[in-house]
């Protein structure tokens, strides 16, 4: 491929990652009952750490989709097939991010993550992200 095809590819790649980390981040912050905007701008870090989780395993997912051997072999298939591959593999994965979150959520009986985040512990939301980040390297494992 020519220069100027990568580099609009990789322009349309990268404004879908950023429109699906705003949306994974929006979802997460549904089944975590703060307000992200609010707690970040309270400099919650925990939040923080959340959302940064979030952003970085949407962009693992994402580059594995991108970079899977199926997009690589089949030339041919259209730019619109990677894309729709792509958005197909963000919703499994904020999928069994939320599903991931619940479960720990559920067997830990010492504490509520959600109340630790919104309290702001910092352990609390690197745990979630961590969570967030295996999980994402599963799943990026999977498609490649």
């Amino acid at each position: 491929m020519s220069l100027v095809i990568d580099l609009a590819e990789a322009a349309l790649y990268s404004c879908i990652g950023i429109v699906l980390m705003a949306l994974g981040n929006f979802l997460i912050d549904l089944i975590i009952p703060c307000s992200f905007p609010e707690e970040i701008k309270k400099g919650n870090k925990a939040v923080g750490f959340v959302s940064a989780g979030t952003n970085i395993s949407v962009g693992i997912i994402l580059r594995a989709a991108v970079a899977s051997p199926e997009a690589e072999d089949a030339l041919d298939v259209a730019l619109a097939t990677g894309i729709v591959s792509s958005l197909l593999y963000f919703v499994a994965g904020i999928l069994f991010f939320m599903l991931g979150y619940i479960v720990i959520d559920k067997i830990n009986r010492q504490y509520r993550l959600s109340e630790e985040i919104g309290k702001g512990n910092t352990a609390a939301g690197i745990m979630v992200a961590g969570i967030f980040i295996g999980l994402s390297a599963v799943i990026s494992g999977v498609i490649i």
